[in-house]
């Protein structure tokens, strides 16, 4: 098959290494192109270019100025340009992200004739007021994401927590996370006891990661007469707000910010962390904590993104926003070294049973149907 994957300017890929990447998008993209002619083109790249990347090619639109519907068909004409340099069209879009890589994908498939793909990511189908987040704000913003989903061949989503929401306007949505390579983070189970116990975060400092309730929740913990050690790992987009907090809070001897680290270097982390903590406002899925998983390690988290469906059995989900609760869940695991390893190993299997192989094999197997001219999707299980 013919597969072009249109993906979003967050993260996005890099020809000179790995900074800055998608892992879990990466890792699909290496898996199809070991069986099919696979094209990406991202959108986050200004320069206009061609280069190889996991056997697959990398085609970039460049950047464009302007706003508002000019803009837009400009961006649109580049990418069916780029999809006509392939040596003709291609046998389906696959778009990531139901905003400007969704509207350009269903455009381009309706004017090529190629049936589309969307996968929602993102906050494209929320709205958090207090930090401004999701794309979900206005009337407009909601009738053109629902325009992108109708007009898409099919539509999946990466948790059955973001599935509950985009079936309200798709009935025919279907589950598919983004998965890991399992292999890369593997490691036993069975830390050394501590203390200190080794908690571990990874993701930007952001809002909508709401860090400052993970920082009061680990007061709470210290208070118990608990040390740990946390490393927080990401870039950091507050301007050292979270780490001024720290100070404040009594935490800066335990909390220790690494700013951001490509992938790899974070490995090491999640097989030394005793348990992975998150506390987010809002994930359609939060790939770390499938990154945890494959090494073995519990998340207690906000009941959010995956977390939200791997508990209880394979995760500890807490309400969003209330650091008591998310202190007594580390409390509780921290405490129950039996039950820590249960969960462990269950979050384990989970990462291992839907890992990056399961959900290269289950794209390809609905490109080929998407083909073939059938839009009956079954739920992946």
């Amino acid at each position: 098959m013919r597969i072009a994957l249109i993906v979003p300017g967050v993260g996005g890929y890099l020809r000179e290494g790995h900074e800055r990447v998608i892992p879990v998008l990466l890792a699909l993209i290496e898996r199809l192109a070991q069986h099919h002619e696979v094209l990406v083109i991202p959108l986050d790249q200004a320069e206009r270019r061609r280069y190889p990347l996991l056997g697959a090619t990398v085609a970039t639109l460049g950047r464009m100025t302007g706003a508002g519907a000019g803009w837009w068909l400009v961006g649109l004409q580049r990418l069916i340009s780029v999809l006509r340099s392939q040596g003709g069209r291609p046998d389906v879009l696959h778009a990531f992200w139901a905003g400007r890589p969704g509207s350009w994908a269903v455009a381009a498939g309706h004017l090529l004739r190629v049936p589309v793909v969307v996968s929602i990511g993102g906050g494209e189908l929320v709205w958090l007021p207090h930090i401004g987040y999701g794309g979900y704000g206005s009337w407009l913003k909601r009738a053109k994401t629902s325009l992108v989903l109708r007009m898409a061949d099919a539509v999946s989503a990466c948790s059955r927590y973001s599935l509950g929401a985009l079936t309200k306007t798709r009935a025919d949505a279907f589950w598919l996370p983004w998965s890991v390579d399992w292999k890369l983070f593997d490691a036993p189970v069975e830390r050394p006891p501590g203390p200190p116990w080794r908690l571990l975060h990874v993701a930007s400092i952001n809002r909508v990661k709401d860090q400052a309730t993970l920082l009061r929740a680990l007061r709470l913990v210290l208070d118990h007469g608990i040390t740990f050690e946390l490393d927080c790992i990401g870039e950091d987009t507050l301007g050292g707000s979270l780490q001024r907090m720290s100070v404040e809070l009594g935490l800066a001897a335990m909390v220790r910010f690494h700013g951001f680290k490509p992938a790899d270097e974070v490995v090491p982390f999640y097989r030394q962390a005793h348990l992975y903590v998150h506390s987010s406002l809002y994930e359609s899925m939060a790939a770390v904590v499938l990154e945890a998983a494959a090494a073995g390690v519990p998340t207690v988290g906000t009941a959010v993104g995956l977390i939200a469906e791997m508990a209880p059995k394979a995760a500890l989900a807490v309400p969003v926003g209330d650091p008591t609760a998310l202190a007594q869940g580390m409390l509780t695991l921290l405490g129950d070294p039996e039950e820590r390893a249960r969960m462990g190993r269950a979050a384990q299997r989970f990462a291992r049973t839907y890992d990056a192989d399961w959900t290269a094999s289950q794209f390809g197997a609905l490109y080929a149907r998407l083909i073939r001219g059938s839009r009956s999707v079954p739920l992946a299980t």
